[in-house]
Parts: structure tokens; C-alpha cells; sequence
């Protein structure tokens, strides 16, 4: 009995120490609680929510992406920026700010202040693996810049680009836990992928998808978009919380692919480029040095013409007097296209920047505008008019683009200037982006200006920073400090310090930044004090044998351009450094490192919520769903059967998935069954069209690819069937592409076809009339497609 008492008293003592939190409400409640109100008094001390201190400023951060030093006006390059001029002017210009050389790295250390590695963030959120540094999600330990200040009393916006949701989530069904509303923002309007067709995005507002609110053909262009809708969120904040600062981050799809612009705009820079991507690096060198860029005496270095044996081949630069007439004419207007997108969308934020003026808000606004990563490579040595190419491993026709080159820019391409231009935009550095051992991947433009909080006018500061240390400035500008514990959650402690005390620093004072790693797809450096240790490797090789690398070292503080090896002089200082390179690797999370072609990385499977199957069934009524999670047809056999209910003329889209830049769609055209296979938008496109007309009523309509081999690029070879009720009413060879039909997120539709149409032989949405589409099977398990048009045709009858 006493023992039985002992167990119960123990188990009150448990209860009592598991304390019901309503007594702790009532524990700090400071008011008066009586029988009737008019005896109590209320206190509402425990909810009233934090204001910001008094005269906070507010925070518009514009974030460009594939963006090298030697591109934009205000560095010394040929593009023009009287937007990102005007704020130089007003404030101060960085010379030696760097990023970790890729997008959605570089974005998790804006947001959250830590190096990429501790947010998960080991490289794009497409090739996210299972180790700790790698996972593609920002952990509750690193809260971000807008959480901390949406709770310190700030409005919180972020515009544009996201690309830091994981790829499975990126759906209507998927986890929203890392949307940009559950990480400290309270409106977003923008894409959450990479990138997206700028004349036909794929559209997010807040927690949802949308279409774009017009067409290219009524002036529709996503860069005005988002600045419309940016000077939409300050103007309603300000109609309701007038005393309220706000913090913006807006990211345009500039300068990303596909470059895309208005006529105009690229037309002002025609002939500017025509003396090549070589002669460029010598004509902007001198000028980056007389603005004060660089020092004086630093030379270029040289470009990526002979490659070693571990160079990836799709980063070499074809030197410019070995061009043919034809290719210097394409590589010249597809530089011309980029710069006309920078200035374009560079007019459209000084649409926002002009709001902020007439309305008495920019004196206290500081405004930081960067890049994200430097000049992108990704449009191979050759240049294209569609980059899916690129990430499907599928080389580009010279033939084939120059039938593009008076449509570039508009709606009909996808396009990305070559090599040649990414070297010469990143110049006098070496490589670009991809590449985090060389500044041509990392040194890019910042420029901040506060005319509050700032005194300098013009002036540059030539202290080195890294994208960690911008929250660290915000939070000090702001006057408040990132929490040790966020919503009960521990934090990681900061890896980037304040460049506040830079404002008024002497442009040469010394840095307070003492070391940074980088490490990115196999790549690798690390600076520290003015020295830099740089492992020579390309990226996306899958050569592996890092243990061979071979380090080089370079003393920056007098060698910005990289140019001067001094391994071998001084040996005890590479040691050292690659000595704390391997320190801070294991400090971050670094380790293992991937170097694995990007069709390896891209094209591994992800976890995911839903089980594996071999079946997909889709209904119309609902929105595009993302390639990410939409069923994978690549690299294998698979039918499609539409249930279909005609009634008379029947007529639109059944089913699509993908652009006119790489996709499929079966729809009903002039009473025919269509099917269209778009292979990376190459001409003509592999149609498939019924032999005999279709009639009112029930029936199944589909289609099936037989793969049989498989092609000299990784493409799949086969032979395609189209079916009416089970019967072929067409057949001929056809092949699929070896990667994803798009990295903008163009998704899987029933009933209708999002953004840009699959086939030039319908105009988007294409909206099925005339009839009742039951639902879209897709299969791509070994069942014979006889048996799934059954399977149809039972469906059909039970409706």
C-alpha cells in the first residue's frame, strides 16, 4: 500500500511539473479578474505586438541574378543602368562583395545570414541530396531575415525569384513550410523556381499558383509585372500602417535565361558587341579601373580557349577570330538581347525607385542592389536559343538558332548568349558562374545607398565581404540583434559580420571579414586575410579524385584578377589555408563534395510524401502541377489515355505538359486526334494526327511511346501510336528528351495548356470545349497499353 502510494504520489508530482500553460496566462496576466467586468481590469501587455524603434528605415534589397562586375554602367560595362547609376551615385559602390556562386546558396545565405552549408543549401535546390549540408531545406536553427524582422515590427515582402523551396514542394498539394509566407513574409508575388519564361511566367501569389494577369500581346512582361506589384504592396501598407517600415526583397528574373526584352530595348545596343566577347575584356579592363573597380596594373586573365584534362567541355570559349560570319553575327545579337533585358528591368525598378521619392520614403530607405552569382556559362561555347538544351545534355545547331536570330528576345526563344560572353562580363576574373574557386563566379556588384544613414556620395569601398554578411548589416542598421532562440528553436550563430561600419570607412580601410570558404559542384577555395588557396576543378565533371587537386594561391590584397600563382613561393601559406579550408568544411557542413554531371544530379530521385507508383491519373478543374512532382515520362516507355465525352466539336487541349521549348500535348484539332512531341523545341515538331475524325460521344483517346534504344545524346528512340477506342489511328519513329521538359515549372494540364503552348498549332490556354474531359491516365509501368484503354473503356461505360 505505502508502495502503491509512493507510485501516485509520484505520478501528481509528475503532473504538477508538466504545468498547465493556462496558468502561466494567468500567472502573467497584470490586470484584474472579478465575477462582473465592470469590477476587472484588462491588460494587454502579453498581446500587443513589437513596433520597430523609432525612425527605422525601411529595406528594399533587389537581387539580380548571373550578373558579373564588368556588365552594368556603374562598374565600367556596356550596359546601360541609370537606376543602379542613380543609387551609386547616392551611396556606395562594392568592389570586392562575393557570393557563393550560385543562386539558390547565395539566396539562403541573404536570407538567413549563414553560410549556404548550414542552411542546406549545398548547391540548387534541384540537385538537393541526403547529408546535412545538402538537403535543399533551410533548417528552424537559422531563422530568416524576414522572420526576425515581421516579429521586430517590420512589413515583410519578397518579390520575384525564389529558389529556395524544396523541388517537391513546389505544388498545390506539396508542404508550404518553406514557402516564402511561412518564412517571414507576408505577401509574395513571384516564381519559385530558377527561372521562368519572363513572357509567360509561372506565377505564385502568396500560398497559391496563378496565371499571368495579361498576354505579351497586350505588353505583358514579367520585369513589369513585379515592379507594378511591388509599388502595389508599399502603396496598401502605407494606406493602412503609414508608421510602419517595411522590408522588400524583389528579385526579377533579370539577368537570368531565358533573356527576353522588348524590341526597343534591345535594339538600343545594336552594333555594340559586334567587336566580340575578346575585344570587350580589353575595352571594359581600363574603364573598371578608372571608376575605381580595380587597381591600377591589373591585367586580364586569360580566357577558357585550352582546356586542361579536368575542364568541363561545355565551358570552353570558341576565341572570337575563329567564329564564322554566321556565329559572330548570333553571338553578338544574343549579347545584345541580355543587355537590352539588364536595362529594361533595371527601368521598370526605378519605377519603383521614383515611387519611393515622390512619396517622401527614400530618404530613409536603404537600398542594396546585387547579383546573385556571376555571368552564367550555361549557354555553352556555341550560344542557344533554348538552354533546356544545356540541362538535357543536348548539344545546339548553328543552322538551327540562326532561324531564330530576328525573334530573339521575343516570345519564340529561350535563349542564352554563349561562353564567351559569360568570360568577358566576369572579366578581368577567370571562369563564371558555377565556379566558386575563381572571383569570376563570386565577385559580383553591390551598391548600397541610405541618404539617412549614409554620408558618402559616389564612392567605393574596396573591403571584401560575402553575401553572409548581409542580414548581419540589416540587423545592425535596424538596431536590433539576430535571437539565440527563435520560436523555441536554438539558432546557429551568424556566419557573416556587419558591413555597416564600411559606410564610412576610407575606401582602402581595412576589412573586418577575416575568413570565407566557398565550395560549389566540386569547386573550392578559400580566402582568409587577404590570401586566397583555390583547388583546380570544374564543376560538373564527375572526375571526382579530389584528394588530387591541385591548390593554387593567390594574395588578393594585391592581386585581385587571381592572376599570379604563388603556390609554389610559398608553400606555408597554401598549407595553411587548405589546412582552415578543411577546418571551416567541417565547421559547415561541406562535406561530401559533388562534382556529378548536372543530368546525374538533376535527374536523381527526391524524397516525396506520395509513394512511388507507376500510375498517374489527373482531372481537369485544376492547376498546372510542377514538373517536379508531375509524373516522369523521361528516359522510359509510357501511354496516356484521355476519357473523353464529345459532344459536338469538340476541340482544345486534353492533355500537356511543358512549352513550345520541350513537351508533349494531345489535343483535338478540326475533329482529329493531335498528338504533339516537342523534343527541345527543334523544328519540325513530331506530330501525330488521327487518320479518321472523331464523333459525339464517349470515348478513349491516347497515345503510346515504345522506347527502343537509346541515342547518342541520351535521348530515347522509338516508335510512337496514337489511339481512338483502342484502335491506331497513327504510327511513325519519334524520340523523347533525356531530361526535364523545363526548368520554369510550365506543369502537367488537363484540360487546358498554362503559359506557353507545347504546339505552335494551338495558341494557349487552348481550353477544351465542345464536350467533358473525365479524367487523363498516364502510365509508365510495362502494362501493354491494350490493357490500359480497357481499363479506360470500363471507366467510360460506369458514367
Amino acid at each position: 500500500m505505502l508502495f502503491l502510494l509512493f507510485l501516485l504520489s509520484s505520478g501528481l508530482t509528475k503532473v504538477q511539473a508538466q504545468a498547465d500553460p493556462r496558468e502561466d496566462v494567468k500567472k502573467n496576466f497584470k490586470g484584474v479578474i472579478e465575477l462582473d467586468i465592470r469590477n476587472s481590469k484588462s491588460d494587454w501587455s502579453a498581446y500587443t505586438r513589437k513596433s520597430a524603434p523609432e525612425g527605422a528605415p525601411n529595406v528594399l534589397f533587389i537581387l539580380y541574378d548571373d550578373t558579373g562586375q564588368a556588365a552594368w554602367s556603374p562598374y565600367g560595362g556596356a550596359i546601360n543602368m541609370p537606376t543602379l547609376q542613380k543609387i551609386a551615385d547616392n551611396g556606395v559602390t562594392y568592389t570586392q562583395w562575393h557570393t557563393t556562386a550560385l543562386c539558390s546558396p547565395t539566396r539562403s545565405t541573404l536570407l538567413t545570414g549563414r553560410n549556404h552549408h548550414i542552411n542546406g543549401m549545398a548547391s540548387i535546390t534541384e540537385t538537393a541530396d541526403g547529408f546535412p549540408g545538402a538537403n535543399g531545406q533551410i533548417p528552424a536553427q537559422c531563422a530568416t531575415i524576414g522572420q526576425v524582422l515581421q516579429q521586430a515590427g517590420w512589413s515583410t515582402f519578397w518579390i520575384g525569384k525564389n529558389h529556395n523551396v524544396p523541388e517537391q514542394d513546389v505544388s498545390s498539394g506539396g508542404s508550404k513550410a518553406q514557402w516564402p509566407t511561412q518564412m517571414g513574409f507576408d505577401r509574395y508575388y513571384g516564381f519559385l523556381g530558377g527561372e521562368t519564361n519572363q513572357w509567360y511566367p509561372d506565377l505564385v501569389e502568396d500560398n497559391h499558383f496563378i496565371e499571368a494577369p495579361y498576354s505579351p500581346e497586350e505588353g505583358y512582361h514579367l520585369s513589369k509585372d513585379l515592379a507594378d506589384k511591388a509599388i502595389e504592396y508599399i502603396k496598401d501598407q502605407k494606406a493602412t500602417n503609414p508608421s510602419k517600415p517595411w522590408y522588400m526583397w524583389y528579385c526579377p528574373g533579370a539577368n537570368h535565361a531565358p533573356h527576353h526584352a522588348p524590341e526597343e530595348y534591345i535594339a538600343k545596343y545594336k552594333g555594340k558587341f559586334d567587336a566580340g566577347y575578346d575585344a570587350y575584356r580589353e575595352w571594359v579592363l581600363p574603364r573598371m579601373i578608372s571608376k575605381g573597380i580595380l587597381p591600377a596594373g591589373t591585367k586580364n586573365t586569360p580566357f577558357n580557349f585550352l582546356p586542361p584534362n579536368i575542364s568541363n567541355p561545355d565551358d570552353y570559349v570558341k576565341p572570337w577570330n575563329k567564329l564564322s560570319a554566321d556565329e559572330k553575327k548570333l553571338f553578338t545579337k544574343l549579347a545584345e538581347v541580355y543587355a537590352g533585358f539588364s536595362e529594361y528591368t533595371d527601368a521598370q525598378v526605378g519605377r519603383v525607385i521614383d515611387y519611393l521619392e515622390k512619396t517622401g520614403q527614400l530618404e530613409n530607405t536603404v537600398v542594396m542592389y546585387a547579383a546573385d552569382n556571376g555571368a552564367s556559362g550555361e549557354g555553352s561555347p556555341t550560344g542557344s536559343v533554348n538552354e533546356n538544351k544545356f540541362f538535357n545534355g543536348y548539344p545546339d545547331e548553328l543552322s538551327e538558332n540562326l532561324q531564330y536570330i530576328d525573334k530573339l528576345g521575343g516570345p519564340d526563344t529561350y535563349e542564352h548568349y554563349p561562353t564567351g560572353w559569360a568570360a568577358a562580363f566576369s572579366a578581368p576574373y577567370k571562369m563564371f558562374k558555377r565556379y566558386s574557386n575563381y572571383a569570376g563566379g563570386t565577385c559580383d556588384p553591390l551598391i548600397i545607398s541610405w541618404p539617412k544613414g549614409i554620408k558618402a556620395r559616389g564612392e567605393v569601398r574596396n573591403q571584401y565581404h560575402h553575401s553572409t554578411d548581409i542580414v548581419p548589416t540589416i540587423l545592425d542598421i535596424c538596431g536590433i540583434t539576430m535571437p539565440t532562440n527563435f520560436n523555441g528553436v536554438e539558432q546557429y550563430p551568424l556566419s557573416g559580420v556587419s558591413m555597416k561600419y564600411s559606410f564610412d570607412a576610407k575606401p582602402d580601410g581595412p576589412t573586418q571579414k577575416k575568413i570565407q570558404y566557398y565550395t560549389m559542384l566540386g569547386t573550392r577555395a578559400i580566402w582568409k586575410d587577404g590570401w586566397k588557396a583555390v583547388a583546380v576543378h570544374a564543376p560538373l565533371t564527375g572526375t571526382g579524385k579530389f584528394d588530387k587537386d591541385v591548390w593554387e594561391l593567390y594574395n588578393t590584397d594585391v592581386d585581385r584578377a587571381e592572376a599570379n600563382n604563388l603556390a609554389k613561393k610559398n608553400p606555408e601559406k597554401l598549407k595553411e589555408l587548405v589546412d582552415a579550408w578543411f577546418s571551416e568544411a567541417d565547421k559547415n557542413l561541406v562535406l561530401p563534395l559533388d562534382d556529378r554531371s548536372a543530368m546525374e544530379i538533376i535527374g536523381a530521385e527526391r524524397p516525396s510524401q506520395e509513394k512511388p507508383k507507376t500510375r498517374y491519373v489527373y482531372y481537369p478543374g485544376t492547376a498546372a502541377v510542377p514538373e517536379g512532382v508531375a509524373v516522369n515520362v523521361r528516359g522510359r516507355s509510357y501511354k496516356i489515355v484521355g476519357d473523353v465525352d464529345i459532344k459536338s466539336d469538340a476541340s482544345g487541349v486534353i492533355f500537356a505538359h511543358g512549352s513550345r521549348f520541350g513537351g508533349h500535348s494531345l489535343f483535338i484539332k478540326d475533329k482529329k486526334l493531335h498528338y504533339v512531341y516537342n523534343f527541345l523545341g527543334i523544328k519540325p515538331e513530331q506530330a501525330f494526327v488521327s487518320s479518321s475524325t472523331l464523333t459525339p460521344g464517349k470515348h478513349a483517346l491516347g497515345f503510346e511511346f515504345i522506347r527502343e534504344k537509346t541515342g547518342e545524346h541520351g535521348e530515347q528512340i522509338g516508335t510512337g501510336h496514337l489511339y481512338i477506342d483502342g484502335k491506331e489511328v497513327a504510327k511513325g519513329p519519334m524520340k523523347t528528351q533525356p531530361g526535364k521538359f523545363t526548368l520554369s515549372g510550365d506543369g502537367l494540364c488537363v484540360g487546358f495548356d498554362s503559359g506557353d503552348a507545347v504546339s505552335s498549332q494551338y495558341t494557349t490556354p487552348g481550353t477544351f470545349k465542345g464536350g467533358e474531359i473525365l479524367g487523363v491516365g498516364i502510365d509508365i509501368s510495362e502494362q501493354s497499353y491494350e490493357d490500359l484503354n480497357k481499363e479506360a473503356q470500363r471507366i467510360l461505360k460506369a458514367q
